[in-house]
């Protein structure tokens, strides 16, 4: 089941600079995802940075495609590096955030593997049940709806389903097990890549902030699974690094 992963890398962000350099267990995280995306069996496994340290530093365990500054979003990050290394239409490519240290090497098959089976599909994603009702209003968690054949119908950080039942009353009442989470981990063939980053960004994913929604607006399918193994814990400030790095000591 070939695939390559490509991992995007930035050293900018407002809540945590140098995010992919940060030490886990006495290596970069970045180090970390790679070793989860070879763990999962990736034929190749390319760093793609805009940064010279990351670069640096990541040179020692991958390979690395130096890209340009201006990217909005990972997508159009790993459009540069399909047109850089000139890989085939039709490769099974992999998105895997660098700031995932733990991202089960499980996921990355997984959704390597409902590509493959979907020769019509351009892409793919996966999500997982929401337990907490607390998440389903919460907007930094994103819900995703599917239909019968496990396709995306809409992406929002909106609680969808709206339930009328319980949410007419106003009191943010809802049943977590109507909802999934949508986890940012994406796999889509190479020549549908350069497709998208060719669409004009649409008014959907700039009021929601969501990049898959380019995607919906054009009438492209994206195949959702329910991961097989549970997302890890998101790293998005220093704090929460320290607070993993703790429970890791205490095993």
């Amino acid at each position: 089941m070939p695939f390559t992963v490509v991992i995007p890398a930035r050293y900018g962000s407002t809540r945590f600079p140098g995010k992919p350099l940060a030490a886990i267990q006495g290596k970069p995280m970045i180090q970390h995802v790679v070793e989860r995306a070879t763990e999962a069996g990736a034929e190749k496994v390319i760093v793609a940075t805009d940064d010279d340290r990351i670069a640096e530093i990541a040179t020692g365990f991958s390979d690395v495609c130096m890209t340009a500054q201006h990217h909005q979003s990972g997508t159009e990050r790993i459009a540069e590096v399909i047109s850089q290394r000139k890989i085939p239409a039709d490769t099974v490519v992999v998105n895997v955030q660098g700031d995932e240290p733990f991202v089960p090497a499980e996921n990355i098959r997984q959704v390597a593997r409902n590509l493959i089976e979907r020769p019509e599909t351009p892409m793919a994603t996966l999500a997982t049940r929401i337990h907490d009702t607390a998440d389903v209003f919460n907007p930094n968690t994103v819900k995703v709806l599917t239909n019968a054949a496990g396709n995306a119908i809409y992406f929002s950080r909106s609680a969808i389903p709206f339930d009328r039942e319980k949410m007419m009353t106003g009191n943010k009442a809802a049943d977590p097990a109507l909802y999934l989470r949508h986890i940012g981990l994406y796999a889509y063939r190479a020549g549908y890549v350069e497709k998208y980053v060719g669409y004009s960004a649409s008014a959907l994913e700039q009021i929601e902030s969501l990049e898959q929604l380019r995607a919906i607006w054009y009438g492209d399918i994206i195949h959702c699974d329910i991961a097989v193994k549970p997302p890890p814990v998101g790293i998005d400030t220093p704090d929460d690094l320290v607070t993993l790095s703790q429970a890791l000591v205490r095993g």
